[in-house]
């Protein structure tokens, strides 16, 4: 019974003084919003012409992919989310960063163990022996409890679990960027990957032409209507424009072996999915959100803040650790020499012991270990902001691009229209006799250059519209729970609400 009273003064003490503990160091606070108002000098975004508009303060869909209206696209993007291994590997950070939080958070309760023993000792006739009868040889069994707790005093237990805390967010918001980087290379991807075969198509075309003018300048030559010197000319232009389509080709490969790489399969397993430029459809209404709201939506600035967190507690941690730290342990059980009267009320026994321990001298690793923390805290506040100004330097870059790629498609639409005119009158005109085949050929390889030019501002107008959507964070807040990762439910959650 005496052993079960200190026990109960002993927890009583330690509920007293856990509940008492402070917690030293700064407590941290979210940095302030930046003092950007837009990304432009005169407004949140540039004007933009065509058939393109921005639409300031609206958000991003969680799928914004499934704006190209492409079912292909969707189909792949869909598996290789499931499959990729970038993202299992994030997944699994994630789950390890918050186990060890949580067994950070074990160390507020006391530790207890059970210590059951047996022993048999031979005490030397000169010594006196433990028993209370002069027996020098016996048997010792001991069933005991042993208990040990350390107060959370100055807050040294809390500071460094608000880090681990910390650690697992920076490591929840780098999953996030994964997502959106996966799925915003994968959108990219397809697009070069339709672009390079629009462009191989209109460079094998520009061949065939190329090399029907050439075969009709060797039949002129031979009739004596042409000179060598045109020949050779058309000659080399052929040999210049075939040396184009096989880096094309070479391209086109590798972008089919990137895919498959993202969706997670081997060279050998490339996806069943082609693209082609009519494959997509251009969103026309772009969102464009505020500064103030990007910051709590691109994950790679929520994770520098988290990062910063961390820096902030463990600051905390090093002063702690130049404060007295404080323990408390004790142990109850039975000893006795026969199993058989272990458990006799008499054999109880119990001890109870409280410590301190000060730094007086440590050759001053502790002040400089807190310095450290410190200028750790520093670096990380420098790259939380330049995380910031990267940010918002990605969307304003992707805004001007889509209002250059605007003007440039409305140049090449006007080259593509005024060659189409030019070949189709230049072909009425051979069919009256008026104009050769030459004159023929050559109208049509330049209409075929103005297509392959449309070719490439088409397909960077749809690249830098992903690029736009991921600079804004890739809408991964707005995915609702049965369309996100399953294995890492509070993730999906949009970062206002999950704190």
């Amino acid at each position: 019974m005496a052993a079960t009273r200190s026990l109960k003064v002993v927890a009583a003490l330690m509920a007293g003084t856990f509940l008492a503990s402070c917690a030293v160091g700064p407590d941290f606070v979210r940095p302030t919003t930046p003092d950007a108002t837009g990304y432009t000098k005169a407004s949140v975004a540039p004007p933009i012409s065509g058939t393109q508009h921005f639409a300031p303060g609206a958000d991003v869909p969680g799928q914004w992919w499934a704006l190209f209206r492409s079912r292909s696209l969707n189909a792949l993007i869909e598996r290789s989310i499931k499959s990729n291994p970038s993202l299992d590997s994030a997944i699994a950070s994630l789950r390890a960063a918050r186990e060890a939080s949580a067994a950070q958070v074990g160390k507020y309760f006391p530790q207890v163990y059970a210590n059951p023993s047996a022993s048999r000792q031979l005490v030397s006739q000169e010594l006196s022996t433990p028993l209370s009868a002069p027996v020098n040889l016996f048997s010792l069994y001991t069933a005991q409890l042993v208990v040990s707790f350390s107060p959370d005093v100055w807050g040294l237990n809390r500071r460094t679990v608000e880090s681990l805390d910390a650690l697992a967010g920076v490591q929840r918001f780098q999953l996030e960027a994964a997502y959106v980087t996966l799925t915003s290379n994968l959108v990219l991807a397809a697009i070069q990957e339709a672009s390079l075969r629009a462009q191989i198509k209109a460079t094998e075309r520009l061949i065939n032409i190329n090399l029907e003018i050439l075969n009709l300048m060797k039949k002129q030559l031979e009739a004596g209507f042409e000179n060598q010197i045109d020949v050779s000319v058309q000659e080399a232009a052929l040999a210049q424009l075939r040396a184009t389509l096989p880096p094309l080709q070479k391209q086109l490969a590798q972008q089919r072996d990137l895919i498959t790489a993202l969706a997670g399969r081997f060279p050998n397993q490339q996806p069943p999915e082609i693209f082609d430029l009519t494959s997509f459809l251009l969103p026309h209404d772009l969102p464009v959100t505020l500064p103030s709201t990007l910051i709590n939506q691109r994950p790679d600035v929520r994770a520098a803040e988290e990062q910063l967190h961390s820096a902030s507690a463990l600051v905390g941690v090093a002063v702690a650790n130049m404060l007295p730290q404080f323990t408390i342990s004790g142990n109850a059980g039975y000893a006795s020499t026969t199993i058989a009267s272990l458990l006799a009320p008499q054999n109880a026994f119990y001890n109870a012991t409280a410590a301190a321990t000060q730094p007086l001298f440590d050759g001053f690793t502790l002040l400089h270990e807190k310095r450290a923390a410190e200028d750790a805290y520093d670096q990380a506040a420098a790259t939380y902001r330049s995380t910031v100004i990267g940010a918002l330097q990605n969307v304003a870059d992707a805004l001007k691009a889509l209002q250059a790629d605007a003007n440039a498609l409305k140049a090449a639409v006007e080259w593509e229209r005024s060659t189409k005119r030019a070949f189709d009158l230049t072909r009425q005109q051979m069919q009256t006799g008026y104009i050769n085949f030459i004159l023929l050929l050559t109208s049509e390889q330049a209409y075929q250059q103005a297509v392959l030019n449309l070719v490439q501002v088409q397909a960077n107008q749809l690249s830098d519209t992903a690029a736009l959507f991921q600079a804004l964070g890739g809408g991964w807040w707005n995915l609702p729970p049965d369309q996100a990762r399953p294995q890492v439910e509070a993730s999906i959650l949009p970062p206002e609400k999950h704190e």
